[in-house]
């Protein structure tokens, strides 16, 4: 009986081909696919040898995959069959330069393509496997459908993926009819009787927009202290909340309690504003206001390419943080005192701007770190900044996750998305989406006509 047990399982057992794409937002895949057999191209070392020196997140990615690799395979060769560390895992092997007899990618396709190899690959191990379903695994849509279209299965890597995003989490909820009392009770003070407020508490910190007729009563529910309390509207740093999720926002960013923030919207929404004037508020309690974004590539070139030095290389990219570092400045325009305080906050560095890139290996210790456009970040990006984090450090993520520019990442599969699902539950933790644009009416025609 264990026989035919054991003999079911290799037969219903697959080989999932994993291309470069794949290995560059997670160099740990191999370790994912469970019991199955994952198989690697040797075009894809080829190419991941291109991409071991650097101090991109790829270039760690790529070598930290070749020494597992390394690790996985000690003294026995990778061109058979070796299995992985992991338990209950499957095997693993590196497919040489293979043709399939029957359907060549190459002679479909064109010949000299690294693409059209890593087929062939897959369609050799599909020939040689007959009992196995071999599915290339891919983030590249159009290598998918060229497999698709040689009845090769292929699908994307799901690992890190959001199944859902347009029921992600948005961080607050309005409630209709809610108690009058308690609304003009949580006005006056924090409310700790939550268990008797009706509120659909959730497992982690929430926002509430409270409403009975005419009464409105916005408030934040504190997870760890069971306790609800009402939301300011006043300005920060002389900005001011133009509506009610702005208001969230800021409160979850001067909230002490909360280390980890989240704000999500569309261009226009303020998220990286808010962030920068709440930052400045607090410019006291921190050693370093820290705001960076991460710099994606034009035209697939590395900014190793735009002339200049270093500085003059990432100002364009920076841009976007100086011209809200500006406004911040301009409402400050009768107060000579504050404006040259500005300037030498950024002066001293005490506000530093910078890519994303530079603080890599450093410690977060005390410092208040706003990373703008996280929607271009791959989860395992941010879960290595994140855990940089120090004592006393909090850190922001703010991004438009339907605006993403880095190849190979989506709505579903980028760092913030991941974020938002998967922390919303922590105590430390706080998120809020912004729908409403406050930059112009014209930002917000393109918003939501174009």
């Amino acid at each position: 009986m264990a026989k035919k047990v054991k003999s079911g399982s290799v037969i219903s057992k697959k080989i999932f081909v994993l291309d470069t794409s794949v290995i560059l937002y997670d160099h740990d895949a191999i370790n994912n696919f469970q019991e199955h057999d994952v198989a690697i191209p040797i075009q894809v070392l080829e190419e991941l040898d291109n991409f071991k020196s650097g101090n991109d997140t790829r270039n760690f990615e790529a070598r930290s995959f070749i020494r597992l690799i390394d690790q996985t395979s000690k003294q026995k060769l990778i061109s058979d069959w070796v299995a992985l560390n992991r338990l209950n895992s499957g095997m693993f092997k590196v497919v040489l330069n293979e043709s399939p007899l029957k359907t060549n990618a190459e002679e479909i396709f064109g010949k000299g393509k690294t693409d059209h190899k890593i087929l062939n690959a897959a369609l050799s191990l599909k020939e040689q496997n007959p009992n196995k379903k071999v599915i290339l695994v891919s983030k590249d849509i159009c290598l998918r459908l060229k497999a698709k279209a040689l009845d090769l299965n292929a699908e994307d890597y799901e690992t890190g993926k959001i199944k859902n995003v347009d029921e992600l989490y948005a961080g607050k909820t309005e409630i209709a009819n809610f108690d009058k009392a308690i609304i003009d009770e949580v006005k006056q003070k924090t409310f700790a009787n939550v268990a008797e407020s009706s509120l659909p508490l959730r497992n982690g910190n929430h926002f509430y927009i409270l409403k009975n007729k005419r009464k409105t009563a916005n408030v934040f529910y504190n997870n760890s202290l069971k306790t609800i309390s009402s939301v300011s509207t006043d300005a920060v740093f002389k900005i001011k909340p133009k509506n009610t999720e702005q208001a969230f926002a800021i409160n979850a960013l001067l909230d002490p309690n909360i280390k980890l923030v989240s704000i999500q919207g569309n261009a226009g929404t303020g998220k990286t504003l808010l962030a920068l004037a709440s930052a400045l508020e607090q410019r006291r309690d921190f050693r370093q206001i820290y705001v960076t974004r991460p710099i994606v590539s034009l035209s697939n070139k590395d900014i190793g390419f735009l002339p200049g030095d270093a500085k003059s290389k990432i100002d364009p990219f920076m841009a976007p943080i100086w011209d809200n570092l500006r406004f911040i400045k301009e409402q400050f325009s009768g107060d000579e005192k504050m404006v040259a305080k500005i300037d030498e906050l950024i002066s001293t560095e005490k506000i530093a701007i910078a890519p994303l890139a530079f603080i890599r290996g450093r410690t977060l210790t005390k410092i208040f770190f706003i990373i703008d456009e996280a929607q271009n970040l791959t989860p395992h990006e941010v879960k290595t900044i994140i855990s940089r984090a120090g004592e006393q450090t909090k850190i922001v993520f703010t991004g438009d996750i339907y605006q993403i520019d880095t190849p190979y990442l989506d709505s579903e599969s980028n760092g913030l998305s991941y974020l938002i699902e998967h922390a919303k539950d922590h105590p430390l933790y706080a998120h809020i989406t912004l729908h409403k644009g406050e930059r112009s009416e014209l930002a917000n025609l393109a918003n939501d006509l174009l």
